[in-house]
């Protein structure tokens, strides 16, 4: 379960739709409180779904090859595969017209903190939270180390926000180019990391998913 929540969890923490998005908000007037208020949003969904789910067992684990343990192995499966179709699609679609991130940052500069809370839950990888969520089907909260990899998973899945957002907070000048060069990098390549990102996570899902349904 460690391993797959940490790989999960620099998924969600490299997925470029988001990161792209954090470095607009932080790039807003105002940008450090706005950023602030999307990570207190960010983590407040992966404590809801990590409760929601925790809930669900109880804090204990199902027995091996019972048929939650199997059905959460299969969900991870499901997720696998469509992460893979997901970069595969990708990959063979053509380049399209890009948008020009002038008209996004204009709207993005008058949002408010509010707004900028709302966005973030709307901007989570879904399908990795999802992955995420079913990893911890296997969690057993009487052992200190679940809980440890629990909040484990909710610090690396935030690691490039909040690294932004102390940047940010400490050095703003500094900030404001580097982060500027980090958004043109992405607006550059955002096609072929959401590709990799993909693939990636899609086949580590879909081989660990097929090693626990088969041992």
């Amino acid at each position: 379960m460690v391993l797959d929540l940490v790989l999960i969890g620099v998924a969600i923490a490299v997925f470029p739709l988001s990161v792209t998005a954090f470095v607009l908000v932080l790039s807003a007037r105002g940008g450090t409180w706005k950023g602030l208020a999307f990570i207190v949003a960010w983590l407040g969904c992966f404590v809801a779904v990590l409760a929601a789910v925790l809930l669900t067992t109880g804090g204990k684990p199902p027995a091996p090859r019972s048929p939650p343990s199997t059905a959460a192995s299969a969900v991870k499966l499901a997720i696998g595969v469509g992460l893979l179709w997901y970069g595969w699609h990708r990959h063979r679609r053509r380049p399209r017209h890009r948008r020009s991130p002038g008209g996004m940052m204009a709207r993005l500069d008058r949002i408010s903190g509010w707004t900028a809370a709302g966005l973030a839950p709307l901007l989570q990888p879904w399908g990795l939270v999802a992955a995420g969520a079913a990893t911890v089907v296997g969690a057993d909260l009487s052992h200190t180390s679940s809980s440890v990899a629990l909040v484990a998973y909710c610090v690396i899945a935030t690691s490039s926000l909040l690294a932004m957002e102390v940047y940010t907070m400490l050095a703003p000048d500094s900030a404001r180019t580097r982060l500027g060069g980090l958004r043109t990098w992405l607006e550059t390549h955002q096609e072929q990391a959401l590709v990799a990102v993909a693939l990636v996570a899609g086949l580590f899902l879909v081989g660990r998913s097929i090693h626990q349904l088969t041992s």
